[in-house]
C-alpha cells in the first residue's frame, strides 16, 4: 500500500481530506506544520483538535518539532503572503515525505472553497520536483461542507478565520489586501 503524509491545516478541512485519500488506497499519515497560524493560543487549540481526530481514526501524525513563526513573518509580507505560506507549508511537508520515505505528499488545504488551488497544485509539483516524491492533487472542494458536517458531529474546535494575523484582522472586519 502507498504512503501518503497529509499536511493538515485545520481539524475542518482534514477530517474528510484524510477519509478520502485513505479510501484511495493509502497509508495515511497526517502532517503538523502551520506557523501561519496566529496567535499560539490559536495554533493550539486547532492542533488539540488534529490530535483528537486522529485519536478517534488510528492515523499516524508527524509534528514538525517547531512553531517557526520567526521564518514565517520574515517570508510572509502582504504581498502574495497566501503564495509564500503555501510555499513554506508544502516545501516543509515535502521535504518530511522524502527523508522519511513516503511515496508522496498532498495537503489537506485542497477541500478549501477559500484556497487558491492552481497556485497549490503548482508549488506542490515544484516542491515534489525539488525533493524526487510525487505530489497528489485532488479538488476536493464540492466535499468541504462534508469535512465540517463531520467535526461538527464530533464538537470539534471551528475556527472562525483561515489563520494568519491577516485573515485575523480581516475577520474582525479590517481590510488586508491579499
Amino acid at each position: 500500500m502507498p504512503s501518503l503524509l497529509v499536511h493538515c491545516c485545520c481539524v475542518h478541512c482534514s477530517a474528510y481530506s484524510l477519509k478520502f485519500w485513505r479510501q484511495q488506497g493509502f497509508q495515511v499519515t497526517a502532517f503538523w506544520y502551520n506557523p501561519n497560524i496566529h496567535p499560539y493560543a490559536e495554533h493550539q487549540l486547532r492542533l488539540e483538535a488534529i490530535k483528537t481526530l486522529l485519536s478517534s481514526t488510528g492515523i499516524p501524525v508527524v509534528m514538525s518539532p517547531s512553531y517557526d513563526t520567526d521564518r514565517y513573518f520574515n517570508t510572509s509580507g502582504t504581498e502574495s503572503r497566501c503564495e509564500r505560506c503555501y510555499q513554506m507549508r508544502l516545501e516543509a511537508t515535502a521535504t518530511c515525505a522524502q527523508e522519511n520515505g513516503y511515496d508522496g505528499f498532498t495537503s489537506s488545504l485542497l477541500i478549501s472553497p477559500k484556497q487558491q488551488h492552481d497556485r497549490l497544485a503548482c508549488i506542490g509539483i515544484e516542491a515534489a520536483d525539488r525533493h524526487k516524491v510525487r505530489f497528489y492533487y485532488a479538488d476536493l472542494r464540492k466535499r468541504y461542507s462534508d469535512s465540517r458536517i463531520l467535526t461538527k458531529a464530533q464538537a470539534l474546535y471551528r475556527q472562525q478565520y483561515c489563520g494568519c494575523a491577516h485573515s485575523k484582522h480581516q475577520q474582525n472586519g479590517g481590510q488586508t489586501a491579499n
